[in-house]
């Protein structure tokens, strides 16, 4: 078993979502159409490759956990959409897969293996395609009184060398310059959307419960302790219980160069 697979229909459902208006969005900057391939690396339950899905054509997603990939296929069930689907790393694909002219990577980046990932990708993507690096996350600049509270929570019920672990994979997504240092990719420009959209105080304290440094396979039997202290320190904050989330999604195009760069 994976270390993902404990929290499967969680992430799927309490993630931040990646909006409508955001796929829309990065479809038109981009120019996109039924002759483009996309392929979704580390797509868990699918939420980009199914949300490209309607406007692109061929739709491959990969990811090494199976409990991701059965959830990725009965998401992909419910909307009537052909999604292919490969079990293992993106650093271990086989050039049979072939090229593809959109390369999506979500909450991703940071499981995988910098040089053999970098290696893979310049045979993975069309001469003309582009790498999508997206997220999706709470705004940070004070639109969401209530989130220092929130990070304050995480980390008290947090597992303390996982969130070391997850403070450096937000680093690797903001450092995408560094990752593809020394290849002939270079990070462009970055597609955002912000929608705001209401949540119960419950379910975001049940999003913690979606981190790897505060899994259910973490927390164990100290998880409804963890939903209820979450929940007291949201409460106050809410509006009958609910809070007004605003959130920002994105997608940083990387794009190949002509030559290597420094």
């Amino acid at each position: 078993m994976g270390r993902f697979a404990t929290k499967v229909a969680l992430y799927e459902e309490l993630r931040p979502p990646y909006p409508p208006a955001f796929f829309r969005e990065v479809v038109q900057r981009l120019a996109l159409g039924k002759q483009h391939a996309l392929i979704d690396l580390g797509t868990g339950p699918g939420l980009l490759a199914l949300g490209f899905a309607p406007y692109v054509g061929r739709i491959v997603g990969v990811d090494p956990e199976p409990a991701m990939l059965a959830a990725a296929k009965l998401a992909a069930a419910r909307a009537s959409q052909a999604l292919t689907l490969i079990a293992g790393k993106t650093e271990d694909l086989g050039d049979d897969v072939g090229r593809f002219d959109v390369v999506t990577i979500g909450r991703a980046l940071h499981w995988m293996d910098r040089e053999p990932t970098l290696a893979r990708l310049e045979r993975l993507v069309a001469p003309d395609g582009v790498i999508l690096v997206c997220a999706s996350f709470s705004v940070m600049d004070g639109q969401n009184p209530w989130l220092d509270d929130y990070h304050a929570a995480r980390r008290a019920w947090s597992e303390e060398s996982l969130w070391s672990e997850a403070s450096s994979a937000r680093r690797t997504h903001r450092d995408l310059a560094g990752f593809f240092r020394g290849s002939r990719f270079h990070a462009g420009d970055e597609i955002r959307v912000e929608a705001s959209h209401e949540v119960s105080v419950r379910d975001l304290a049940r999003r913690v419960l979606t981190f790897s440094s505060s899994s259910p396979g973490v927390l164990g039997d100290r998880a409804e302790a963890m939903l209820n202290d979450v929940e007291q320190r949201l409460l106050p904050l809410s509006h009958d219980g609910w809070i007004t989330e605003i959130v920002a999604t994105t997608a940083q195009q990387v794009k190949r160069s002509s030559g290597h760069s420094a």
